[in-house]
């Protein structure tokens, strides 16, 4: 126990990096998942669609949007951390210095645009789920493409998209250890350093207490979060 209280404030500061890589990105990726999904709704061809707009204006979004998914949902992120961190030290700035990110920097940025990818096909599978039929709705009523999209579809499908996107939050609690690697000290780099240093487990142990709490606590936010969304059953009997 004294071992443990000894350790405890490497392993608590390390535990203050690793949320603050989690909540910034889980701030970030959202919306930037939500915006991409949109956005790729949008540029879907339509009928309707003149030449000039369905060639010149959608398709090339379109494609942009399909790349960006593919490369970071098609590559691990670890890669992906190494490219930001390592690679970019490889560009020569005017002055002959390098183009270097820290460590948390690298990090936030390979974390927000890989869960971005994930995040953008979740919503994007929620804006699929609205049944046709409120799309028709709203247009007898004559609400516009972002008023429908805004007032109808989006409200609808946050309460569908719920359980996915909790299950990747909990995963990105997990995956901020991979920042370890490019030497961000969070929780994981803290406790292994401390198992290198004193040749004792315990380190590793407090480090899977950590993140089991903060599981629990979000999976009990969550269910807390999809109790309050859903929609009662007002079923006849």
């Amino acid at each position: 126990m004294d071992y443990i209280i000894q350790i405890m404030p490497q392993l608590l500061q390390g535990l203050k990096m690793t949320l603050e890589l989690f909540a910034v990105t889980l701030i970030l990726s959202l919306p930037l998942g939500l915006i991409v999904s949109l956005i790729n709704e949008a540029v879907t061809a339509k009928v309707t669609d003149n030449f000039a707009v369905k060639w010149f204006i959608k398709f090339p979004v379109r494609l942009l949007i399909r790349l960006y998914l593919l490369v970071f949902r098609g590559t691990p992120l670890m890669l992906q951390l190494f490219f930001f961190y390592f690679g970019a030290a490889m560009i020569k700035l005017s002055n002959g210095e390098s183009f270097a990110l820290a460590p948390f920097t690298a990090s936030l940025i390979a974390f927000t645009l890989n869960y971005g990818a994930y995040f953008a096909e979740i919503f994007r599978g929620g804006i699929i789920g609205v049944n046709s039929g409120q799309y028709e709705a709203a247009k007898a009523l004559g609400l516009t493409g972002m008023q429908t999209m805004r007032h109808v579809v989006v409200p609808q499908m946050i309460r569908t998209v719920i359980p996915p996107i909790a299950n990747e939050t909990i995963v990105l609690v997990k995956d901020t250890a991979l920042a370890s690697s490019i030497a961000l000290i969070d929780l994981m780099k803290a406790s292994q350093r401390a198992v290198n240093r004193d040749m004792k487990i315990s380190p590793l142990l407090v480090a899977a207490l950590f993140y089991l709490m903060i599981t629990l606590i979000l999976t009990f936010t969550f269910n807390y979060i999809e109790k309050r969304l859903s929609i009662p059953d007002r079923g006849i009997k």
